[in-house]
C-alpha cells in the first residue's frame, strides 16, 4: 500500500506541473501577459523559463532522479507563485484569491514531505545530491 501511495503521489505532482507547463506552452503570450501584469520584467523570457522548469520537475517526479532536490525547488517555486500572483495585494474584493493563496501552502506541505521521504524504492532512479537510501525498519 505504501508503494502505491508513493507512486500515486509522484504522478499527482508530475501531473500538476505537466498541466501547468502545457497551459504555458499552449498560451505563451497569455502567460507572459499574466507575468507582466504582476510587474515582472522580461515576461516572455520568464514564461519560457517557468515552462521549462516545470517540465524538468515533471521528469524528476516521474523518474525519481533528483527527486528531493526537485521537491524542494518546487516548494520554493510554489510559494513564490503564491505571493506573486495570489498574495495579500490580490485579496481585497476577491476572497477566492485568498483561497488560491492558501492552497499553495497545502501543496508546499506535500512537497516538503516528499522531499524528506524521497521517491520510494520502486520505479525510482537513485540519483541526487541529497538522496539517502531508505533503511528498512
Amino acid at each position: 500500500m505504501r508503494t502505491a501511495a508513493i507512486l500515486i503521489a509522484r504522478l499527482i505532482f508530475a501531473g500538476a506541473f505537466a498541466m501547468a507547463a502545457a497551459f504555458k506552452f499552449a498560451g505563451m503570450p497569455d502567460t507572459a501577459g499574466y507575468i507582466a501584469a504582476a510587474g515582472f520584467p522580461f515576461p516572455l523570457l520568464l514564461a519560457w523559463l517557468a515552462a521549462i522548469f516545470e517540465v524538468a520537475l515533471v521528469l524528476a517526479f516521474l523518474t525519481g532522479a533528483f527527486f528531493s532536490e526537485a521537491a524542494l525547488l518546487a516548494g520554493i517555486y510554489v510559494i513564490f507563485l503564491a505571493f506573486s500572483f495570489h498574495g495579500p495585494s490580490h485579496w481585497e474584493g476577491n476572497q477566492a484569491e485568498f483561497g488560491f493563496f492558501v492552497d499553495h501552502f497545502t501543496f508546499l506541505a506535500g512537497l516538503l514531505y516528499a522531499a524528506v521521504h524521497g521517491p520510494g524504492s520502486v520505479l525510482a532512479v537513485r540519483k541526487g545530491l541529497i538522496w539517502r537510501e531508505e533503511v528498512a525498519a
